[in-house]
Protein backbone atom coordinates (compact mmCIF):
# COMPACT_ATOMS: atom_id res chain seq x y z
CA UNK A 1 0.00 0.00 0.00
CA UNK A 2 1.41 3.37 -1.04
CA UNK A 3 0.67 6.38 1.16
CA UNK A 4 -0.47 9.51 -0.70
CA UNK A 5 -0.76 12.85 1.11
CA UNK A 6 -2.69 15.77 -0.31
CA UNK A 7 -2.06 18.19 -1.82
CA UNK A 8 -0.12 15.76 -3.98
CA UNK A 9 3.11 16.57 -5.78
CA UNK A 10 3.92 15.95 -9.43
CA UNK A 11 6.59 13.46 -8.34
CA UNK A 12 4.07 11.42 -6.35
CA UNK A 13 1.76 11.18 -9.38
CA UNK A 14 4.69 10.17 -11.59
CA UNK A 15 5.55 7.32 -9.21
CA UNK A 16 2.02 5.83 -9.15
CA UNK A 17 1.12 3.10 -11.63
CA UNK A 18 -2.14 1.46 -12.69
CA UNK A 19 -3.06 -1.19 -10.14
CA UNK A 20 -1.22 0.44 -7.23
CA UNK A 21 -3.13 0.20 -3.96
CA UNK A 22 -3.04 3.56 -2.21
CA UNK A 23 -4.20 5.22 1.01
CA UNK A 24 -4.97 8.94 0.73
CA UNK A 25 -4.63 11.22 3.75
CA UNK A 26 -4.98 14.98 4.03
CA UNK A 27 -7.77 16.96 2.37
CA UNK A 28 -10.19 15.67 -0.25
CA UNK A 29 -12.78 17.95 -1.82
CA UNK A 30 -16.12 16.55 -2.95
CA UNK A 31 -18.30 17.22 -5.95
CA UNK A 32 -20.74 15.57 -8.28
CA UNK A 33 -23.44 16.34 -10.86
CA UNK A 34 -24.77 19.56 -9.31
CA UNK A 35 -21.48 21.37 -8.63
CA UNK A 36 -18.66 20.08 -10.83
CA UNK A 37 -20.10 21.77 -13.96
CA UNK A 38 -20.34 25.03 -11.97
CA UNK A 39 -16.72 24.68 -10.92
CA UNK A 40 -15.71 23.99 -14.53
CA UNK A 41 -17.63 27.08 -15.67
CA UNK A 42 -15.67 29.29 -13.26
CA UNK A 43 -12.44 27.89 -14.68
CA UNK A 44 -13.61 28.34 -18.29
CA UNK A 45 -14.60 31.96 -17.57
CA UNK A 46 -11.20 32.58 -15.90
CA UNK A 47 -12.88 33.20 -12.53
CA UNK A 48 -10.55 30.92 -10.56
CA UNK A 49 -10.23 33.65 -7.92
CA UNK A 50 -13.92 32.98 -7.08
CA UNK A 51 -13.14 29.38 -6.12
CA UNK A 52 -12.66 29.32 -2.32
CA UNK A 53 -9.79 26.81 -2.38
CA UNK A 54 -6.61 26.20 -4.36
CA UNK A 55 -6.99 23.54 -7.07
CA UNK A 56 -3.28 22.74 -7.35
CA UNK A 57 -2.49 19.18 -6.30
CA UNK A 58 -5.90 18.47 -4.80
CA UNK A 59 -8.04 15.36 -4.86
CA UNK A 60 -11.75 15.50 -5.72
CA UNK A 61 -14.08 12.63 -4.84
CA UNK A 62 -17.23 12.25 -6.94
CA UNK A 63 -19.64 12.01 -4.03
CA UNK A 64 -22.30 13.72 -1.99
CA UNK A 65 -21.89 14.07 1.78
CA UNK A 66 -24.86 13.13 3.92
CA UNK A 67 -25.65 11.79 7.33
CA UNK A 68 -25.66 8.33 5.75
CA UNK A 69 -22.00 8.66 4.81
CA UNK A 70 -19.64 9.12 1.89
CA UNK A 71 -19.42 6.83 -1.14
CA UNK A 72 -18.44 7.63 -4.72
CA UNK A 73 -21.01 8.03 -7.46
CA UNK A 74 -20.50 6.86 -11.04
CA UNK A 75 -17.80 9.04 -12.59
CA UNK A 76 -18.71 8.43 -16.23
CA UNK A 77 -21.95 10.43 -16.02
CA UNK A 78 -21.70 13.30 -18.53
CA UNK A 79 -22.02 15.97 -15.83
CA UNK A 80 -19.00 14.54 -14.02
CA UNK A 81 -16.76 13.03 -16.68
CA UNK A 82 -16.91 16.16 -18.87
CA UNK A 83 -15.37 18.19 -16.01
CA UNK A 84 -12.36 15.92 -15.48
CA UNK A 85 -10.17 17.35 -18.30
CA UNK A 86 -10.91 20.95 -17.25
CA UNK A 87 -10.28 20.29 -13.58
CA UNK A 88 -7.08 18.38 -14.34
CA UNK A 89 -5.78 21.25 -16.46
CA UNK A 90 -6.61 23.64 -13.60
CA UNK A 91 -4.51 21.62 -11.13
CA UNK A 92 -6.61 18.74 -9.78
CA UNK A 93 -4.30 15.70 -9.70
CA UNK A 94 -6.51 12.93 -8.27
CA UNK A 95 -10.09 12.20 -9.29
CA UNK A 96 -11.78 9.62 -7.06
CA UNK A 97 -14.90 7.77 -8.15
CA UNK A 98 -16.15 4.57 -9.69
CA UNK A 99 -16.68 3.12 -13.14
CA UNK A 100 -14.71 3.20 -16.37
CA UNK A 101 -13.99 6.44 -18.21
CA UNK A 102 -13.76 7.18 -21.94
CA UNK A 103 -10.59 6.99 -24.01
CA UNK A 104 -10.81 10.79 -24.40
CA UNK A 105 -10.81 11.29 -20.62
CA UNK A 106 -7.97 8.78 -20.18
CA UNK A 107 -5.92 10.78 -22.71
CA UNK A 108 -6.76 14.09 -20.97
CA UNK A 109 -5.66 12.65 -17.62
CA UNK A 110 -2.40 11.56 -19.20
CA UNK A 111 -1.81 14.96 -20.84
CA UNK A 112 -2.44 16.83 -17.59
CA UNK A 113 -0.46 14.37 -15.43
CA UNK A 114 -3.51 13.50 -13.33
CA UNK A 115 -4.89 10.12 -12.26
CA UNK A 116 -8.24 8.43 -11.62
CA UNK A 117 -8.61 6.33 -8.47
CA UNK A 118 -11.43 3.92 -7.71
CA UNK A 119 -12.44 3.27 -4.12
CA UNK A 120 -14.37 0.43 -2.59
CA UNK A 121 -18.09 1.22 -2.90
CA UNK A 122 -18.56 0.79 0.82
CA UNK A 123 -19.96 3.90 2.51
CA UNK A 124 -19.19 2.72 6.04
CA UNK A 125 -15.52 2.10 5.24
CA UNK A 126 -15.03 5.47 3.52
CA UNK A 127 -17.01 7.37 6.13
CA UNK A 128 -14.80 5.97 8.89
CA UNK A 129 -11.83 7.66 7.16
CA UNK A 130 -13.43 11.13 7.38
CA UNK A 131 -12.23 13.00 10.45
CA UNK A 132 -13.97 16.32 9.73
CA UNK A 133 -16.09 17.95 7.05
CA UNK A 134 -17.03 21.50 6.11
CA UNK A 135 -19.02 23.02 3.23
CA UNK A 136 -16.72 25.31 1.21
CA UNK A 137 -18.78 26.11 -1.91
CA UNK A 138 -22.32 25.88 -3.32
CA UNK A 139 -23.93 25.38 0.09
CA UNK A 140 -27.44 25.72 -1.40
CA UNK A 141 -26.88 22.40 -3.22
CA UNK A 142 -27.17 20.61 0.13
CA UNK A 143 -25.47 17.21 0.18
CA UNK A 144 -24.10 17.90 -3.33
CA UNK A 145 -22.27 21.05 -2.21
CA UNK A 146 -18.47 21.03 -2.31
CA UNK A 147 -17.19 19.80 1.04
CA UNK A 148 -13.64 19.89 2.38
CA UNK A 149 -12.99 16.53 4.03
CA UNK A 150 -10.04 15.87 6.33
CA UNK A 151 -9.32 12.19 5.87
CA UNK A 152 -6.98 9.45 7.01
CA UNK A 153 -6.17 6.41 4.86
CA UNK A 154 -8.94 6.50 2.24
CA UNK A 155 -8.29 3.26 0.35
CA UNK A 156 -8.22 3.10 -3.42
CA UNK A 157 -6.67 1.58 -6.50
CA UNK A 158 -5.09 3.63 -9.29
CA UNK A 159 -7.38 2.90 -12.25
CA UNK A 160 -6.01 5.33 -14.87
CA UNK A 161 -2.50 6.77 -14.96
CA UNK A 162 0.06 7.71 -17.61
CA UNK A 163 -2.24 6.74 -20.49
CA UNK A 164 -2.95 3.24 -19.13
CA UNK A 165 -6.14 1.86 -17.59
CA UNK A 166 -7.27 -1.22 -15.68
CA UNK A 167 -10.49 -1.28 -17.71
Amino acid sequence: MKIVKTPVSYETIENLKVGDKIAISGTIFTGRDAVLPKLMEKIAKNKIDEIPFDLNGIAIMHTAVSGAGVAPTTSNKKEIESTIPFLSKAGVKIHIGKGSLSEETKNALNKEKSIFVVTPPVAALLTSCVKSKKVVAYEKEGIEAIFKLNVVNVPGVVAIAHGETIY
